[in-house]
């Protein structure tokens, strides 16, 4: 894997959105994940697809959609404060 880069369910994982790397693979399976790289939108389909700091990506989960622009891949899970400084939120709605 490049070191520019890390899966996406990793990351979900990393920046805390999911408790488990599983629910995160479920998630991005569902349809739910949208990635838009180099000003192209695209829906993933599988937890392997690939995240780069830069990138924009809208979820929706438990009914709430969320933007993001992914920051840093980060190195592991750490705290919730550590988790944060890996994305920008660009909209959040309740």
């Amino acid at each position: 894997m490049k070191e520019d880069a890390c899966r996406i369910d990793i990351w979900l994982w990393r920046a805390r959105f999911v408790k488990t790397r599983g629910l995160a693979a479920d998630l991005v399976e569902r349809g739910a994940v949208r990635l838009t790289h180099q000003g192209r939108e695209t829906r993933l389909d599988k937890p392997s697809r690939l995240v780069r700091p830069g990138d924009l990506m809208t979820f929706v989960q438990n009914g709430q959609v969320t933007t993001l622009r992914v920051e840093a891949l980060g190195e592991r899970r750490g705290p919730a404060e550590e988790a944060r400084t890996l994305y920008a939120l660009v909209t959040s709605s309740d």
